[in-house]
């Protein structure tokens, strides 16, 4: 199966990264993807207030999103905000295509590093996957990379693949630690995963002020065996990979450790 890396660096207004989705899904349709994952907050990047921009998943910006992967016949998980009944907002990835309509809202909310996502993010309560050609893919955001339980879970719910996308906070370490979780959550749950952030805004001439997580790039394709077998920069790129999904199968046989769990 063939699946796309849209990695870019969103605005502050939501009908300009529409422009910009559409683009990612042209160009990944047009190189046979059957699934195009773009970064969290696609919609708008952090570090705006998030109320005014947010909208229900039958609102003008997901129903956008919606008309464009129907029109180009392939699956498209993508970041935007969804109104929560406290006020706050939810983080959620849309994931829409060709018989599948579902959303996925973040669980684990980054309050690390100076940053309080809690004070305005409402967390989600569960997690996420969807099936397309007999393949189960499960859907995380960001800082859920940090708990590998979360993978566990979907590859106990039959995942074979995990979908994360992220707008990754810049700092010293940071791509290290991106790097090594990525690889990480790939071993814990002997899965591909596939991870799509933004884009490092600096590639773009522009840097964001303040602490909100804006974007490294690097977006990366990890075997089950936690190889890095491909991966960009970090500037805007789309990358599409063909995945084997008989390596699942193989790395579980290999190394049991799902069946081998004692916690």
């Amino acid at each position: 199966m063939r699946i796309a890396l849209g990695q870019l660096t969103a605005g502050t207004d939501p009908e300009d990264n529409l422009d910009a989705v559409a683009a990612a899904v042209q160009d990944a349709a047009a190189r046979g993807a059957r699934v195009l994952v773009l970064p969290e907050a696609t919609m708008a990047r952090f570090g705006i207030p998030l109320g005014p921009i947010a909208q229900p998943l039958d609102g003008p910006w997901a129903t956008r999103v919606r008309q464009i992967a129907a029109e180009a016949g392939i699956v498209v998980v993508a970041g935007m905000f969804v109104p929560a009944a406290d006020g706050r907002v939810r983080n959620t990835m849309l994931i829409v295509g060709p018989g599948i309509d579902t959303a996925y809202d973040k669980i684990h909310l980054f309050d690390a590093f100076g940053f309080a996502e809690s004070d305005t993010v409402a967390p989600g309560q569960h997690p996420v996957s969807f099936t397309i050609d007999d393949v189960t893919f499960g859907v995380a955001t960001c800082y859920d990379l940090r708990f590998p339980g979360l993978f566990q879970a979907m590859a106990d719910q039959g995942a074979q693949v995990m979908l994360v996308g992220a707008s990754w906070g810049f700092g010293p370490g940071k791509r290290e630690q991106w790097e090594l979780l990525c690889r990480a959550r790939a071993l814990d749950s002997t899965s591909w995963l596939l991870a799509c952030g933004q884009a490092d805004p600096s590639t773009t001439g522009e840097r964001p002020s303040g602490r909100a997580p804006t974007g490294i790039g690097f977006s990366s394709v990890i075997s089950p065996l936690g190889e890095l077998r491909e991966q960009l920069g970090a500037e805007p790129g789309l990358l599409v990979t063909e995945l084997d999904l008989t390596e699942v199968a193989q790395a579980r046989k290999t190394i049991p450790v799902l069946a081998n769990r004692r916690f």
